[in-house]
């Protein structure tokens, strides 16, 4: 069974994943919509060739996953500390 999903709402998630320092757990925590929810959504209401450009933009970037950012802005050695 497909949920329905209010247009604003549609319209508020495309804007929120096309931007950089969004990451998928912020749009989980002011939409309720998963990561795998949001790639629906996107590849649903996104022309193919946009699609596929979104796609390749957000795999490149640690902005879009909370703990890869976290990671990456951690000083290294950082966890070897006392």
């Amino acid at each position: 069974m497909k949920v329905k999903i209010q247009d604003g709402l549609i319209s508020l998630v495309i804007r929120l994943a096309w931007e950089d320092r969004t990451s998928f757990e912020e749009i989980k925590e002011r939409t309720g919509l998963a990561e795998h929810e949001v790639i629906t959504i996107m590849r649903r209401e996104l022309k193919p060739s946009s699609f596929a450009r979104w796609r390749k933009r957000v795999g490149g970037r640690v902005t879009k996953h909370r703990k890869l950012l976290e990671k990456h802005l951690k000083p290294s050695g950082y966890d070897r500390l006392e």
